[in-house]
């Protein structure tokens, strides 16, 4: 079935948001049916991403849930700022926009580098999170297991050397439609999911003033891993329920390399789901699966009864 309306009109009610000065873009759905002990969902995109690839779960989801979705400082709508990019200072993004419009426990939902955020915020701020939903979760100390302690700052130091030669000219040379096109060929399993939309929710911002500097920043920043970020480290301490999803046919993070029913180990809280034909992306490109399953599981598993709820509601958005 084709879709003629507009992506911007599917994600919810989009505003700018100033944080420390940058300009940020989100939106928001109320809940068309709210349920009892509730909880809001913030989205976090992955890299590369932005609100718009929300598009097909915004509105699933918000039929129970009040939905929000951040562009992350660098992406999307939100300023190419020049900033120490990393996954710390989205986590305090994240957490300065839940303090000014929400205050109540919330579901995080990530995919990519957005489950990042999700597992590193919930370790940092557990008067936030309810619970977290990844999909797809990269892990950077694996990375950094596979390279020796002594040569790990050499290694580091080539990284930053090589990102500042080589890619602000491969980022123009990337910023094509026919590239955008072969990149998303290879983060998806079903290539009728790679719509002229889709392109152009990549694409877009890619144009806007300082994103070349941007993306520089940002990948050096996911290049280099961040010191304790580790699924290993962080899963078992968390203590809310956790939700992962992942594609059999991620080719990004793939399953055999990424072991996710090691990370399902971790933690007895943590519920496992591989969806069969499905790639980097599975909000994306399985959608009504995902959505079911991420309803499914707040359902069963979110007793917000027991979770300490901040004395404050929940802030009106305007």
């Amino acid at each position: 079935m084709t879709i003629s309306i507009p992506w911007q009109e599917r994600v919810g009610n989009q505003r700018d948001w100033v944080w420390r000065g940058w300009q940020t873009r989100y939106t928001y759905r109320r809940a068309v049916q709210p349920i009892a002990q509730t909880a809001p969902l913030i989205l976090l995109h992955g890299f590369g991403a932005s609100i718009g690839h929300w598009r097909h779960n915004i509105d699933d989801l918000s039929q129970q849930h009040t939905v929000y979705a951040l562009d992350m400082l660098g992406f999307g709508a939100s300023e190419k700022a020049v900033a120490p990019y990393s996954v710390s200072l989205w986590v305090e993004q994240v957490y300065d926009f839940w303090q000014t419009f929400i205050r109540v426990p919330v579901v995080l939902v990530g995919n990519s580098i957005g489950s990042l955020v999700c597992m590193a915020a919930a370790a940092a701020h557990p008067d936030m999170v309810a619970g977290i939903v990844m999909m797809s979760l990269p892990d950077p100390s694996l990375e950094a297991e596979m390279i020796p302690a002594k040569l790990r700052p050499a290694v580091a130091a080539t990284k930053g050397l090589v990102a500042s030669l080589v890619l602000k000219p491969l980022f123009y040379a990337i910023r094509r439609t026919s590239v955008i096109r072969k990149w998303a060929a290879f983060a998806y399993s079903d290539p009728t999911a790679i719509t002229d939309e889709l392109v152009d929710i990549l694409l877009h911002p890619a144009t806007d003033r300082g994103s070349a500097q941007a993306f520089v920043g940002i990948f050096k920043a996911m290049s280099i891993a961040e010191s304790g970020l580790s699924a290993k480290e962080i899963l078992p301490l968390l203590q809310i329920p956790i939700l992962l999803i992942w594609g059999e046919d991620d080719r990004m993070v793939p399953p055999k390399f990424a072991q996710p029913k090691q990370f399902a180990a971790y933690n007895p809280n943590l519920e496992l789901i591989e969806l069969a034909n499905c790639g980097h992306c599975p909000h994306d490109e399985c959608p009504d699966r995902v959505n079911r399953e991420i309803l499914r599981w707040m359902a069963t598993n979110l007793n917000l009864a027991k979770i300490a709820v901040q004395p404050s509601a929940e802030v009106v958005v305007r």
